[in-house]
């Protein structure tokens, strides 16, 4: 062989050999960078990829778990590292439910009436566990003669919206006093008003009484404009003991990401927990998450007084639900509905919670 062949021989090894080394460099970097993504998330998420997540709360004492799975870094810590936390607020649940319908949330907390409601209307929410059993009260204004339920009749309640969880207790509590919802004083009136709202018009004598989620019940008694008229424990249905904050998700969410879903419900447990064993603690914690949903905090005193009014706990009383749902169709509030009833089977998902509940 010619000097010039070999020379040409060596100059295409060379090149096939640094051309094969350059492609295994980027290989090895590609599936390194995977798999260290992959080991850093040590939460739900199976994806290397970035997720957001995004999370609806309720701005009352009563979502406490929420608030202390913020904080604590229970919700971060169980989705992983690769998932970004969006939390928004909301002031009722109609909200709330609008905006799981439109993708502007994934899962979160909110009471059980508007879930209902939504998924009567478009079957594309779940409920996948508890979170609080309780927690609102009826408080009466000063100088309005309320002193029970009873004595409700002539005069005007105010709820934080219509159709939400809060109206269904007073029309059971109504029901049971064989009151009648009226548009005039010869029955009860009822009228739609944000909390805050309800407090200032008490101070002006413009409403008699309100079926409220605490903390507002307290603050109202605390600060001397009312009294409670019906505490927490007797609020129907079942006195108290009824779902009032749930978890819930999309279907969306559920299909694309049942493992974050699960996460989400394993931060709840840890919340739960640690709320009931560092009743203290959760103090700071819970008036910390409303200075920054809301811009105020609250007095530890006030936040200790409510969540004495809260029975915390996964479970889900479906037959509490059933009974609450026929009240809002008996109020107009879900229409079209068959001889046969209203079939909720298909808005329970609590398979997951089964799952964290066997620890699996």
């Amino acid at each position: 062989m010619s000097k010039k062949a070999i020379y040409a021989s060596i100059v295409l090894v060379l090149m096939l050999t640094l051309l094969s080394g350059c492609g295994s460099s980027g290989s090895s970097s590609s599936s390194g960078s995977s798999s260290s993504s992959g080991s850093e998330s040590s939460g739900g998420s199976k994806s290397a990829d970035p997720i957001t997540v995004k999370i609806g709360l309720l701005k009352n004492v009563t979502h406490a778990p929420a608030f202390v799975a913020i904080k604590k870094g229970y919700l971060q810590d169980r989705l992983g590292a690769n998932v970004k936390l969006e939390v928004q607020g909301f002031n009722n649940g109609s909200d709330f439910s609008t905006a799981m319908a439109t993708g502007e949330i994934d899962i979160g907390y909110v009471g059980p009436s508007p879930v209902i409601n939504q998924y009567v209307r478009s079957k594309n929410i779940k409920i996948l566990s508890g979170a609080n059993n309780g927690g609102a009260v009826l408080v009466a204004r000063k100088g309005a003669g309320v002193t029970d339920a009873k004595d409700l009749s002539g005069k005007l309640v105010a709820i934080p919206t219509k159709g939400s969880t809060n109206e269904i207790s007073l029309r059971l509590l109504l029901e049971e006093q064989g009151l009648k919802v009226t548009t005039d004083k010869s029955g009860v009136q009822i009228i739609a008003m944000a909390p805050a709202d309800t407090l200032t018009a008490m101070k002006q004598g413009q409403v008699d009484a309100a079926l409220v989620p605490e903390p507002w019940g307290t603050q109202i008694a605390n600060e001397g404009i009312g009294e409670i008229a019906v505490d927490w424990d007797q609020i129907p249905p079942n006195k108290g003991n009824y779902p009032l904050t749930i978890v819930v998700a999309s279907d969306r969410f559920l299909k694309a990401h049942r493992d974050l879903a699960k996460s989400v419900l394993l931060a709840n447990e840890d919340a739960i927990q640690f709320i009931q064993g560092n009743p203290d603690d959760t103090y700071t914690l819970v008036s910390d998450e409303l200075k920054e949903l809301t811009g105020k905090g609250l007095d530890a005193e006030l936040i200790k007084a409510a969540l004495s009014h809260l029975s915390l706990t996964t479970n889900i009383d479906q037959d509490a639900l059933q009974a609450m749902a026929q009240v809002a169709v008996d109020a107009g509030y879900i229409k079209d509905v068959g001889a046969d009833g209203l079939d909720l089977t298909g808005l329970y998902d609590l398979s997951l919670l089964k799952e964290t509940q066997e620890g699996k």
